[in-house]
Parts: structure tokens; sequence; C-alpha cells
């Protein structure tokens, strides 16, 4: 192999458009942070697991930061300490950043039998991200543990120099529209229940056939996640009529990967979300209608000049002379103050499907599955990561609440509909 070449990484740099509103927005009740994770299929020495760790960090500077005050911003900067620890598994996934804690690190890693998972804040990067960064750490563990493991497909190689494209900001360079985009959406439905403590979570993972799926929605004229969308839009929608009169707007919010639509190589942020919304004041919707409805939602939203009117409108706010130059606890107090007003009253439910994960062919026999975890909401009882591997879908529903009628309701449709699932869950 040959010998890593030395190279540097910025002292510090600047949030990206979407990562400057995560500080300001992490409070007592709520953390932007999901998890990445991938099964093996060997137990999980921690102490090759931290060799494989120290072995990567150079490729991703991205990750080896820390959150700093300005006077008018936070920004990043990299973090002196070498390496975060490696700590056993948590049974509240996903809980609440604390930016002096993990010796400031943004991403905590965690070890449980055959699991390596890691819990990242967003502010760093995204689920593009933060799969790259947990696949490759996953190869180098099996390198350290005497496997050829080559780089290819989600895993980076370590021995090349980070490209600066990498650390880039890439809202800004393609933000090029003059049409006014609204980015504003009325409350929505959501159903209530029994809440669990602040930063808790139950955890249900259905785990089918990738081929399973893609035949129905490929029967229905649709995508996989548009599939998806149209059960989650159809339960919530049954569930609100018979809860009340008073009916709302039912939606679904699905994050979009900006690099399918531009060419960017950036590992921080760069995806913006969608919102699928049906209206039961119209009346009531058959299944066949939602799947309707949410193919043509997206596939309008799907647009480029519509997507880039929106991240024009995102980079103009935060250019806005005004809010540049607002003191940095001024503009952490509004951010409370939009979270509490907007952020999940607009959302019913949250669908992140990052795709199928590629690996190296020499890697796929040592790894049996790969999941994907939102973090917990306040008030959504359905937020929702997909990752699909080796033929394998894992459908991943995060929930705030005790109760489990969402999961149940979905996983049961799924079977009814011909679909062998086989679940898992963190709950007692």
């Amino acid at each position: 192999m040959a010998e890593k070449k030395s190279h540097s990484s910025p002292e510090w740099f600047r949030l990206d458009n979407a990562g400057i509103l995560f500080p300001g927005q992490n409070t007592r009740n709520w953390s932007n942070i999901f998890r990445f994770s991938i099964e093996m299929k060997e137990k999980i020495d921690p102490d090759v697991l931290k060799q494989a760790l120290e072995n990567i960090m150079p490729r991703f500077p991205a990750f080896n930061v820390r959150l700093r005050k300005g006077l008018f911003w936070y920004y990043l900067e990299k973090n002196p300490v070498k390496v975060p620890k490696v700590s056993p598994d948590i049974k509240n996934p996903c809980y609440r950043v604390k930016f002096k804690e993990s010796d400031r690190f943004l991403f905590r890693v965690y070890y449980h039998g055959n699991h390596i998972a890691v819990d990242l804040f967003h502010a760093v990067s995204d689920g593009y991200g933060n799969s790259r960064f947990v696949c490759t750490l996953a190869a180098e563990y099996l390198r350290l543990k005497g496997h050829n493991i080559p780089s290819g497909g989600f895993v980076k190689n370590i021995r090349e120099i980070p490209p600066s494209a990498e650390l880039a900001d890439d809202f800004p360079k393609y933000a090029n529209s003059k049409a006014k985009a609204s980015i504003t959406d009325k409350h929505v439905y959501h159903p209530t229940g029994t809440k669990l403590s602040k930063h808790m979570v139950n955890m249900t993972c259905g785990i089918m056939s990738f081929d399973e799926i893609h035949s129905l929605a490929k029967a229905k004229g649709v995508t996989v996640t548009e599939f998806f969308a149209a059960i989650m839009l159809d339960i919530h929608c049954r569930k609100q009529l018979q809860e009340t009169r008073r009916l709302k707007e039912v939606s679904v919010q699905i994050p979009i990967n900006l690099r399918n639509v531009y060419p960017s190589e950036t590992m921080r942020n760069f995806s913006i979300c969608l919102m699928v919304k049906v209206d039961p004041n119209f009346g009531e919707y058959s299944f066949d209608e939602l799947l309707q409805q949410v193919a043509l939602q997206l596939r309008l939203a799907r647009d480029e000049k519509k997507i880039n009117a929106t991240i024009s409108k995102h980079v103009r706010i935060e250019r806005n002379p005004f809010l540049k130059f607002l003191p940095l606890p001024v503009k952490n107090v509004s951010l409370n103050v939009a979270t509490l007003v907007g952020a999940e009253q607009t959302t019913s439910v949250y669908l992140s499907n990052l795709g199928e994960v590629k690996l190296p062919d020499e890697m796929v026999p040592f790894i049996e599955k790969v999941l994907f975890v939102p973090g917990p909401g306040i008030r959504t009882a359905a937020r929702c990561g997909i990752a699909s591997f080796n033929g394998k879908l894992i459908f991943t529903i995060a929930n705030c609440y005790e109760e489990n009628d969402i999961e149940r309701e979905f996983f049961t449709t799924l079977v009814k509909m011909g679909v062998h699932v086989k679940i898992e869950s963190n709950r007692e």
C-alpha cells in the first residue's frame, strides 16, 4: 500500500448554508442528530475500531472540527484533539449534542456486538457525508483485521489528499435564481400519544427484500420513496379522521441529495427538503389517489429551476445585511422561536431515503446490513430512515411516543401487500 501523503486542512471555516441553522436550534428539547450504522458479521473489537478511527480522520477534515462562537455567527474550527473516543452504545441513540462533551467533537462513535454506529450533528454534514465516513471506518477496521479491502463506492481512499471541493459550501455556488420561492407552510396534523423522556426514542426497523418493494412500486408507476410516502400519508389521514372532525393538512417531508442535481463533491451539507401535502377537507383519498398526489407533487418539486429558487432564497436570507450582522445571541433566540413556530409544526412525517449503499465487492461478505436512523422529534411519531444494501431494504421509524400504532400500521400494510418483513426494535 502506498505511503499516505501529508496534507493540511483549514484551521477554521464557516458553517454551510444549511448547517448555520442547527447550532441555534440545539436546545434541551431537540437536537438535529442522526445515525448511520453498519452491522458486521463478527463482534467488534473496540481497540481495533479506535485505531481505524485514528487512521481515517485525516481523510475527513470536515468531521475533524469543533464548534466555536463568533460575534455574529458560529463557525467550525479544526479540533486539536486527534480523535474522539470510541464508546459502548447507549439506550438513547441520537441524543442531543452538547458542544463541550466528547472533546468537543460533533459526532460520537459507538459499538455494540457486531455494530458500528456514528451519531452526527447535522451542522457538520448530511446523510451522504455520514454514510461515507462510517463505510470508510468499517473498511479500515476490516483492513486492520487482516482483510484486503480497496476503496470504492461509499469507501473513501484514505491515502489520498482530501480534495478542497469536499470542504466547499456548494449552496451559494449554484444559487443563481431570481425567482421568489415560498418557504413557509401551514401547521399540519400530528398524532398524539404518551411522550417519552427528552431525547429518548423508540426505534423500530423493518427488514425486507428490496426487489419485493421495488416490484410493488414499479407496478404502481412510482418510485420506492413515493410508495412509502403514500403509505404514511394514508395512515395519518385515516388516523386523523378517527380522532377529530377539525381536519388539518397531512404532510411528508422528504430530503433530496443535491449532488444528484448539481456536480458537487462536498462532504458537508448539500440537500434540501421537499414537501408533499394532502388536505383531507377535500374528501377521503384512496391509496391510489395518494400515490398519484405524491408522484405529481414530488416530480414537480424536483424541477431544477424550482430547486434553485429554493436554495437561492436560503442564500439570500443568509446574506441579508440585517441578519448577517445581528449579534449571535439574538440570532439564537430568533431561531428558537422560528423552530417552535415552524419546523415539525409543518411536518407530519419525515422520510429520508439514503438509497443503495455501495461497497467494494471484497467488503460485502463481511457486512450483514446497514441502518439509517433520523433522530427523534418533539411531535413526530414517524421520522423514517431508509437504506438498502445487498438486496435488503431496512426501513427505520424513530418515534418519540410510547405508542407504536404508526409502526404497526405501516409494517402490517406491507405484509398485507405480500412483503415479507422482519421486525427489530429497541422497545422492551
